[in-house]
């Protein structure tokens, strides 16, 4: 196969990758007929720079033009779907590349693949408890809860709210250490001891918990990671696929079946 100006494939990707407005500009006349006064408006460039990359494409065969409007042709679209998709991974990557070892690991069936889609909160310096916020936030708005995990630091912020949904008798289901518990029933001993008999609410507990927290909003599921030497949660990833509430649902039932059922018990003190 010829190659425009005998190029590699490596040298037209970094043509595209040089400079930002080129795959914007790409994937603007992907969506359809511009102008080209309308596409140096959008893309925010000069009337030079967007002449030049004009030029670049048609040479390419990446675009067409007619009566004074320029389309990508299925060979620019075919490029622009290719550029978009790897910017989109290599965005999912810088997201979680300083937190990956605080997630699951791939024997647990997790990848990458499945929470690519997903909204992906990460401490920061300007926002440390972020993770924490964004996982209290899809506990307020769900009508079912399931969460499991050794991280009693992401529920114990969340205190109130459990209380609220204890009360109100909204289906929750915890599975967590012995502490986890513990701190529920203490926080509202009347509440518990109710929801537990009615089976609003279910809590079990071991010693042996992932390292990890899976929680189940309704139809989204939330997957977390905490520093194990601080305890500081440092990210949370949500997402509403089928693939990641399946995922979701087989963590939770067999880390469950490993557990105990906590009994309504008096309060502690």
């Amino acid at each position: 196969m010829l190659l425009y100006n005998a190029l590699s494939p490596i040298e037209d990707i970094e043509f595209l990758a040089r400079s930002e407005h080129r795959s914007a500009v790409l994937a603007a006349l992907s969506r359809g007929p511009q102008r080209r006064a309308d596409l140096r408006e959008s893309i925010g460039v000069s009337q030079s720079t967007i002449g030049r990359t004009l030029r670049a494409f048609d040479e390419r065969h990446w675009i067409s033009r007619n009566e004074g409007y320029y389309e990508a042709t299925p060979l620019g679209a075919f490029v622009s779907e290719g550029m978009q998709d790897l910017l989109e991974r290599f965005e999912t990557e810088q997201a979680l590349r300083h937190v990956w070892q605080y997630l699951p690991d791939e024997s647990s069936g997790f990848t990458v693949d499945l929470v690519a889609d997903g909204v992906v909160t990460v401490a920061a310096a300007d926002d440390p408890y972020g993770p924490v916020n964004r996982f209290q936030s899809l506990l307020d708005g769900a009508d079912r809860v399931r969460f499991v995990g050794c991280d009693v630091a992401l529920l114990e912020p969340c205190t109130d709210e459990l209380r609220r949904r204890i009360a109100d008798g909204r289906h929750t289901e915890l599975i967590g250490p012995p502490n986890m518990g513990d701190a529920i029933r203490s926080a509202c001993p009347e509440e518990f001891a109710d929801a537990i008999e009615s089976g609003t609410l279910t809590v079990h507990v071991n010693e042996e918990l992932p390292p990890y927290g899976v929680g189940h909003f309704d139809e989204r599921v939330a997957i977390s990671g905490s520093d194990p030497n601080s305890g500081t949660v440092r990210v949370v990833i949500d997402i509403d696929t089928p693939e990641a509430r399946e995922w979701a649902n087989a963590i939770c039932t067999t880390v469950r079946n490993q557990c105990r059922a906590l009994a309504v018990e008096p309060a502690v003190n």
